[in-house]
């Protein structure tokens, strides 16, 4: 089976992802994958080693200054023209399927060639009723045209009652400091100047990743240059977690028992989608701005964090697609939550227990 896969790699999340996956679908020697990433300049992509010579094209991206996402902007940035080339152009013939982990030059070729194709992702769970804000219908209904597929696997922290999967997370690396006693930080989306300051008011210490690195700092703070197994590993021995509310690095958090303060991109529905199942599922404390007051608070208030463990949810998707996709998603999500410590408890929207049933 010769398959296409496409990556938006917008975000470093669906990258993690992607990269989980594919080291599940290794396994299956039948299974031959060319990937494809679009949505962030080609030379601002690390860390790709495991993906060969991949495709890369410009895709669509957004456009956010100091923790808001820039509509307009971004509308106004768009290469229509370009992104239409790509999709007519992208050559197809050779694949017996496409997956999309939202990207949306893969999806939409396979769509205009009926070529047979699934979808991936965090974003494919909007397709169902899940927590998200309200009054946001155009931001939703972009959000479901973006990247469509014939088939897809949403995932979440939750299934909502729905045939939703959970997350992929790839494996943790074990704490090797009991004493590390530093609060890890990724915010991209904030200014970092300010943020900075913020931090330098509190006498904590603090890991941050997602800034120049030669911005000045204080001395409780270290600023640390992109890494993938760097970030895992400050990530394990971390204290606590501060971040914006994109889904993957709270899904690796949550897998690590961390408090979590979270403040989603404002006017990104995914964001504050995600800050809304967060705050019903009692997961993390939501707050609407980052400075040192709100840290404070968090710091001192916060309860008791909660560790779930997650299966391995990429190698159950490897199977279903070396099996040719034909198991019903309903059942392989069914399959997997039974196997999820706690296990969610039936219902809309409950939040986790602090004890399995």
């Amino acid at each position: 089976m010769k398959i296409l896969y496409g990556v938006q790699a917008t975000g470093n999340g669906h990258i993690a992802r992607s990269r989980t996956l594919a080291k599940a679908l290794q396994q299956y020697p039948e299974i031959k994958i060319q990937w494809l990433f679009s949505g962030r300049p080609k030379e601002n992509l690390f860390g790709m080693e495991l993906f060969g010579q991949f495709w890369w094209r410009e895709g669509m991206t957004i456009v956010h200054s100091e923790g808001r996402l820039k509509s307009f902007t971004t509308l106004a940035q768009l290469k229509i023209r370009r992104f239409i080339k790509d999709v007519r152009e992208l050559p197809l013939n050779e694949f017996d399927l496409v997956i999309s982990d939202y990207e949306p030059v893969t999806a939409w070729a396979a769509k205009m060639r009926k070529k047979p194709s699934v979808g991936i992702g965090h974003q494919y769970a909007f397709l169902y009723p899940i927590p998200m804000p309200r009054f946001n219908w155009l931001f939703h209904t972009v959000l479901r045209i973006f990247a469509p597929t014939n088939k897809s696997l949403g995932l979440h922290w939750h299934h909502f009652g729905n045939p939703i999967l959970p997350p992929i997370v790839p494996p943790q690396p074990k704490p090797e400091n009991d004493t590390a006693n530093y609060i890890l930080v990724y915010l991209p989306f904030e200014h970092p100047t300010p943020m900075l300051e913020e931090l330098s008011r509190i006498e904590r210490q603090f890991v941050v990743y997602g800034v120049p690195e030669n911005l000045p700092t204080a001395e409780n703070i270290e600023i640390k240059a992109p890494s993938t197994e760097g970030f895992q590993r400050d990530l394990a021995n971390a204290r606590a977690v501060i971040c914006n509310s994109g889904f993957e690095l709270l899904a690796e958090a949550l897998s690590l028992g961390k408090p979590i303060l979270s403040r989603p991109l404002a006017y990104q529905f995914e964001q504050e989608a995600n800050a809304k199942a967060l705050a019903q599922l009692r997961l993390a404390k939501i707050v609407s701005s980052i400075n040192a007051n709100s840290i404070r608070s968090w710091l001192k208030n916060h309860p008791p964090p909660l560790r779930i463990q997650w299966p391995d949810v990429a190698q159950a998707i490897a199977a279903w697609i070396a099996d040719g996709c034909r198991k019903n998603p309903s059942e392989l999500a069914r399959g997997l939550w039974n196997q999820v410590i706690p296990r969610p408890t039936e219902g809309a929207a409950p939040a986790y227990q602090n004890a399995t049933d």
